[in-house]
């Protein structure tokens, strides 16, 4: 067992409507919670990007200005700070995620391992949003792979089923990857794995050997034993208002920091330390994930010497200068962000999932 847990923070998710629910839009408001998720224990953000339009903050956007700024905010925000990005977007077009790969240079991106019937079903017997499929085929993957490693960025490989798992030990032997692989369990989604502690308890075997693992737990108050589980068995740790809204006591999160304390919390009760926010250095974190996270010494998974930490958004308080016209691409890849399906009314756990 890895004792040390690495506690991600999900933010914000793509869909969820700001004026309902407490998620970050801005760079200052993404600056702000990541530093609060980062005083709590996360040491990895999970990045998504909001358009900046007024009236438009439920939309997500492709725009590397916007991906500059925003990350340049969590930087200064949070010395050290790993950065894993976004990528998921429906069809063949990716040029949006590659552009934002390209200008930011994270230290670890989302890559959606294997596609999904994307479902969900009301209690009446009507479809939640016209169904869809979350495609990634094998050729978007290399193509993913392959502009990651031009930047030096650390794949996480999102698994929304058994099969993908599995496939990720294909990809490894295909050539499609070297080194060791970063497995994400998304547990939750409707039509994909359910948020199941028995079953978490037989990923592992499924992954890669010596692969890190963590998991994305999707849904309300059922998530928490599993993060329990998750953390009893040694995997890493994520949670945030993409994932999810509530507690484990059932109260509202106003925000993310109270989330990651109360992921930190199941960390402890298994016996294991959180790899420290606030503090640690970004090399500190790379041994932690052991073999996967290259010998950079400047904290950058991906075997490559830290991030762009020069890249600052101006005027973040007021995000003055940030640009204000849209970049829309249709996006996949988190909770609320398989693109046109419900809307300015998602939730977390409405629309789940995690790349």
């Amino acid at each position: 067992m890895n004792h040390n847990a690495i506690l991600t923070c999900a933010l914000t998710g793509v869909l969820t409507n700001p004026k309902q629910h407490p998620v970050p839009v801005t760079p200052a408001q993404m600056a702000a919670e990541a530093r609060d998720a980062f005083n709590a224990g996360a040491s990895i953000m999970h990045v998504h990007l909001r358009c900046q339009d007024e009236g438009f903050g439920h939309m997500p956007s492709w725009d590397p200005d916007v991906a500059e700024a925003v990350i340049g905010a969590i930087r200064d925000a949070c010395s050290g700070v790993i950065i894993n990005l976004t990528t998921g977007v429906i069809g063949k077009d990716i040029s949006g995620p590659v552009a934002c790969l390209r200008r930011v240079r994270p230290e670890i991106a989302a890559c959606n391992a294997g596609s999904l019937n994307y479902l969900k079903i009301k209690d009446k017997g009507e479809w939640a949003w016209p169904p869809m499929v979350f495609d990634n085929p094998v050729a978007k993957v290399q193509q993913f792979l392959d502009v990651m490693h031009e930047t030096g960025t650390q794949p996480e490989f999102e698994c929304f089923d058994v099969g993908i798992v599995r496939s990720v030990g294909m990809y490894l032997k295909a050539g499609l990857h070297t080194g060791v692989a970063d497995v994400n369990f998304v547990m939750g989604v409707a039509s994909g794995m359910p948020c199941d502690a028995d079953l978490l308890g037989l990923l592992p075997r499924y992954a890669p050997e010596g692969a890190h693992w963590q998991t994305t737990l999707i849904g309300r108050t059922e998530v928490w034993p599993v993060h329990q589980k998750a953390a009893e068995l040694g995997g890493n740790l994520r949670t945030g208002l993409e994932d999810t809204f509530y507690l484990p006591d059932g109260g509202r999160a106003a925000g993310n920091g109270v989330l990651i304390e109360a992921l930190a919390a199941c960390a402890r009760r298994a016996g294991r330390g959180a790899v420290a926010g606030q503090g640690a250095s970004a090399g500190s974190r790379a041994e932690a994930l052991g073999p996967a996270a290259g010998a950079a010494g400047g904290g950058g998974r991906g075997g490559r010497p830290g991030a762009p930490a020069g890249r600052r958004a101006a005027g973040r308080d007021g995000d003055p200068g940030l640009p204000r016209h849209r970049h829309h691409q249709q996006h996949a890849g988190g909770a609320g962000d398989r693109a046109g399906a419900a809307g300015a009314g998602a939730g977390a756990g409405d629309l789940p999932g995690a790349g």
